[in-house]
């Protein structure tokens, strides 16, 4: 399947900035089964210094700096995705759970040392014995890997509501699992803590979905968002992604845009200002299918 995004970012400020940097993540990340054709970045005002790398998960990585002083900030991110699904996985055909964690303790192995880095606490995801206990009545001794997190996936699915203003960024994943209330992200970081809680390797991946209007509406436009789910480690098979918000594992309606430990490693815009005052954020997003024939192919990413 391949998709057209568009994804607008505007910051007004109650008094003009005077510098500002940032860094950001919205160039769509190649995979196996993603391939990004084109990604264009456009900034207002222009970045008076710019650069671009890889970072560290090997997600696409802008720096900018805006010099002359602006009440406004513009960040408007274009691409054309193309997205596989991926192979039909036989979840009761995997290896049970508690010997996954075994292997890991192997960490020169080659097949794991990627993995495990994945197994630890990271600054939005702490686990504890109450994230543990909820984990395991999923996860009992010999069921298999996958199955047992598509079980969790369905229970967090199941068992949570979900609703916006209820929780930040910063709200801990034991906060969300009391709540039983919260979006995306929560949900994607509470089943990471349950996984990591058990000794599994997880993995935050933030991107887009395409979302379905009702039978006989239009899609309105700018009415699609950033998503978060996750992916697990599992021998034999590598990663695989789950989407607790959906009850489902993600196939051709997901773009992934990065991964990382937690939202931390993978937020969309971050950075800081000199000045202005409050501001405000409004965003809008636009993930469209496209006609392959008409997509049009470049070299990377281009910040203007």
């Amino acid at each position: 399947m391949m998709y057209q995004i568009n994804h607008r970012t505007t910051f007004a400020y109650s008094q003009p900035v005077a510098i500002s940097q940032h860094v950001l993540r919205l160039s769509p990340r190649v995979h196996p089964r993603q391939h990004c054709a084109r990604s264009t970045i456009l900034v207002e005002p222009a970045p008076s210094v710019r650069s671009e790398r890889i970072d560290f998960f090997g997600n696409p990585m802008v720096h900018l700096t805006v010099q002359e002083p602006h009440p406004k900030l513009l960040v408007y991110a274009s691409s054309q995705v193309e997205v596989t699904a991926p192979p039909t996985i036989n979840l009761e055909n995997t290896p049970p759970w508690d010997q996954v964690t075994q292997c890991l303790e192997k960490p020169y192995h080659a097949a794991t040392m990627k993995a495990q880095q994945f197994v630890y606490d990271s600054p939005y995801i702490t686990g504890n014995d109450v994230i543990f206990d909820f984990a395991k009545k999923c996860f009992p001794p010999g069921r298999p890997l996958l199955a047992a997190t598509m079980a969790l996936t369905t229970r967090i699915f199941t068992e949570f509501t979900y609703k916006g203003g209820v929780t930040d960024i910063s709200t801990p994943v034991t906060e969300v699992l009391s709540k039983r209330k919260g979006v995306c992200q929560d949900f994607a970081h509470l089943q990471i803590a349950c996984l990591r809680s058990l000794g599994l390797p997880a993995r935050y991946v933030s991107g887009y979905v395409l979302t379905h209007p009702p039978t006989g509406k239009e899609k309105m436009v700018g009415a699609d968002a950033s998503h978060a789910w996750l992916s697990v480690w599992c021998p034999d098979v590598g990663w695989v992604d789950f989407d607790p918000t959906n009850n489902l594992i993600p196939q051709d309606e997901h773009i992934t845009v990065a991964w990382g430990r937690d939202y931390g490693d993978v937020s969309p815009i971050n950075g800081f200002m000199v000045g202005g005052g409050t501001h405000s954020l409004h965003v809008k997003v636009d993930v469209n299918p496209v006609d392959p024939s008409k997509v049009s192919h470049g070299n990377g990413t281009n910040i203007v």
